[in-house]
C-alpha cells in the first residue's frame, strides 16, 4: 500500500494489480460524508467513514502530533488502545469495540504496526505495545516479511510498516527472525531491482507479479527505504551521501541508498510523483510525493528533496484539506525530515489544521496563526475521495482475501 492509504484500497491494488494507485481518499477524506450506519466516534481524528482506515489515520495523527511536541486528547488514545483485540491485533476498524474480536475479525498488519507505532510514541501502553508486537511477530512469513493481512504474501508496505512497529517497541528488527531465520530486510531485499534495470534500478516492487517478475513502483520503494533504515513514520535527516548513484548491494543501508535514488529521478522529472490510478495519468499523487520526500531525505539528506518539498507546500495544501488527518501527518513528516517547519507550510499551519481534525489536545506547543484555515475552502481541483470510492467500488467486495491464505484472527 501506499502507507498513507486505507485497508481498502490496499487490498484492492493488490488483487488488480494497480499498486501506486492515488490514496488521497484513503487517507480519510474530512470532505467524505459517513455512510448512514457508521457513526463516527468522538474520539476519532476525521469526519470520513472509518471503516477502512479508522486505526490507520488516528495512529499516523498521534504519530504526528507526538512528532511536533503535540500531547493528544487522552480520548483520542483510549479510542486507539480500545480497538486492540484480545491477541494484540487490530483491524482496521471496529464499530463494537466492547464486543469480543472472532474469527470473522480481519486482522491486519498495517493497522496494527501503525498502532504499535502510535501508542508508542504517546507512552504510557506498555501493554498494548507489548501485546501488539507479540501478534506482529507471529504473523511473520517464512521470507521475514510480513503481509496487508497476516498470512497473506509479503509486501514491502506491510514489512516495512511493520519493521519501524519494531524499532519504535524497543525491538532490533534484524533480530525478528522468521522460522527459516529470515529478517524483515531479508524480504525487502528479494524485493529490490538490481541497478541493471537501469531507470528502473535500485526500486522496490510491491511483490512479484505471477510470474515472479518485479516490477519498479514507486509507492513500495518509499516504503521500503524507511523498512531498510529500522524507522517509522517520522524519520530525521539523513546524511547526504558521496554519490547520488545506484550501486549494487542486499545490505540495508545499500536498499536504503538505492531505493532513495530511484526516488530522487521519479522527483527529479516532475518534481512531483504521478498517479497511476487508470484515466489519471498527468494527476499528481500527493502523498506518495510527500513519502518520497520524507524517505529520500532520511536516507540522502535534504539537497535532494528541496525543489519537491517546495511544490508540495504550494500545491498539497488543498489536498490535506479534503483528504484529513493522515493526509496533514503526511505532509507534517516530510517537513520533519526535511528540517522544515510544519507550522509553516507555505503559510500553513499543518499541526493546527491536524489537531482540529479531532478531540483538542491536551497540551500543545505554540503554533503560527490558523486563520488560512478559515479561509481554505479546501479546493485544489479533483475530488480525489469520489474516485478512490468509485475505484474500490469497481473492484468489489471480494478482494481481501482473493488469491491469497485465509487469515488467522
Amino acid at each position: 500500500m501506499n502507507i498513507r492509504r486505507s485497508a481498502a484500497l490496499i487490498a484492492a491494488t493488490v488483487a488488480i494489480g494497480a499498486v501506486g494507485a492515488q490514496a488521497a481518499a484513503a487517507d480519510g477524506a474530512d470532505s467524505a460524508s459517513p455512510s448512514p450506519k457508521v457513526v463516527v466516534p468522538s474520539g476519532l481524528y476525521g469526519k470520513g467513514d472509518p471503516t477502512y482506515d479508522g486505526v490507520w489515520r488516528q495512529s499516523l495523527a498521534l504519530v504526528a502530533q507526538d512528532t511536533v511536541g503535540v500531547k493528544p486528547a487522552q480520548k483520542a488514545v483510549d479510542w486507539l488502545a480500545g480497538q486492540q483485540c484480545e491477541n494484540g491485533g487490530f483491524a482496521a476498524y471496529r464499530a463494537e469495540p466492547g464486543k469480543p474480536c472472532d474469527a470473522k475479525t480481519k486482522i491486519d498488519s498495517n493497522a496494527t504496526a501503525a498502532a504499535v507505532q502510535a501508542l508508542a510514541a504517546v507512552g504510557g501502553r506498555d501493554g498494548e505495545v507489548r501485546a501488539g508486537v507479540d501478534r506482529l511477530k507471529k504473523g511473520q512469513n517464512a521470507d521475514g516479511g510480513w503481509g496487508y493481512s497476516l498470512g497473506m504474501d509479503s509486501d514491502a508496505n506491510s514489512t516495512s510498516v511493520v519493521i519501524g512497529a519494531l524499532a519504535a517497541a524497543g525491538e532490533k528488527p534484524s533480530e525478528v527472525k522468521s522460522g527459516k531465520g529470515k529478517t524483515g530486510t531479508d524480504a525487502l531485499a528479494s524485493l529490490a531491482l538490481p541497478c541493471s534495470k537501469g531507470k528502473d534500478g535500485g526500486a522496490l516492487a510491491y511483490q512479484p507479479d505471477k510470474k515472479g517478475e518485479l516490477a519498479a513502483n514507486a509507492d513500495a520503494t518509499a516504503a521500503g527505504v524507511l523498512g531498510a533504515l529500522g524507522t517509522g513514520f517520522a524519520p530525521g535527516k539523513g546524511k547526504a551521501p558521496d554519490a547520488y548513484t545506484c550501486e549494487d548491494g542486499k545490505s540495508p543501508e545499500a536498499i536504503a541508498h538505492n531505493g532513495a535514488v530511484y526516488l530522487q529521478n521519479q522527483l527529479d522529472t516532475h518534481l512531483y510523483l504521478k498517479s497511476q490510478l487508470a484515466g489519471s495519468t498527468d494527476q499528481p499523487d500527493y502523498g506518495n510525493t510527500a513519502d518520497a520526500v520524507t524517505s529520500v531525505a532520511a536516507a540522502e539528506g535534504v539537497k535532494a528533496t528541496k525543489d519537491s518539498y517546495t511544490w508540495l507546500e504550494k500545491n498539497a495544501k488543498g489536498w490535506a484539506a479534503q483528504t484529513g488527518p493522515a493526509a496533514y501527518a503526511e505532509l507534517i513528516f516530510a517537513a520533519h525530515a526535511t528540517g522544515n517547519d510544519p507550522r509553516d507550510f507555505g503559510g500553513k499551519d499543518l499541526v493546527a489544521a491536524l489537531n482540529k481534525t479531532g478531540p483538542e489536545p491536551a497540551s500543545a506547543k505554540s503554533s503560527a496563526s490558523d486563520s488560512d484555515e478559515k479561509k481554505d475552502d479546501g479546493g485544489g481541483g479533483t475530488n480525489w475521495w469520489i474516485i478512490g470510492v468509485m475505484f474500490i467500488a469497481a473492484v468489489g467486495a471480494g478482494f481481501l482475501l482473493s488469491g491469497r491464505k485465509k487469515q488467522q484472527p
